[in-house]
């Protein structure tokens, strides 16, 4: 049976973010907990359900004009049947919010350099 989860136990992102937002990433996890077991795909889950009300802004959620899913990838789901033409996966945006497949590379591309920019701060930080 899933615990009540305390503010201390939830990502540090979710912590910064509204409460409604907290809410969807607390009832996905307990939900996938149930489904899955905790770990991973627990978190996979809470996060896939927060991102389609919400975008990641710097270091919290904020809520999104329209909800609906982030990217490519995301909006055809698990249970969508694939046709023939369709390619294996279709790209995702890193993260980011992207409406085409075009568009969801670029965010890609942009989501890797930020990411290995952080890294390097944090490399630097530690050095």
């Amino acid at each position: 049976m899933p615990r009540e989860r305390g503010r201390d136990e939830l990502p540090s992102t979710i912590e910064r973010s509204p409460a409604h937002a907290q809410h969807i990433w607390i009832k996905a996890h307990d939900s996938a907990i149930k489904t899955y077991g905790e770990g991973r795909r627990a978190h996979m889950v809470a996060f896939a359900a927060l991102k389609h009300m919400y975008r990641k802004v710097e270091d919290r959620w904020v809520r999104k004009a329209r909800p609906g899913p982030s990217d490519p990838q995301a909006a055809r789901g698990p249970t969508t049947p694939k046709k023939s033409t369709d390619p294996h996966r279709l790209p995702t945006a890193g993260g980011k919010i992207a409406r085409t497949v075009a568009e969801a590379r670029r965010k890609a591309r942009e989501a890797k350099r930020e990411y290995a920019r952080d890294y390097r701060r944090r490399k630097k930080r530690a050095a």
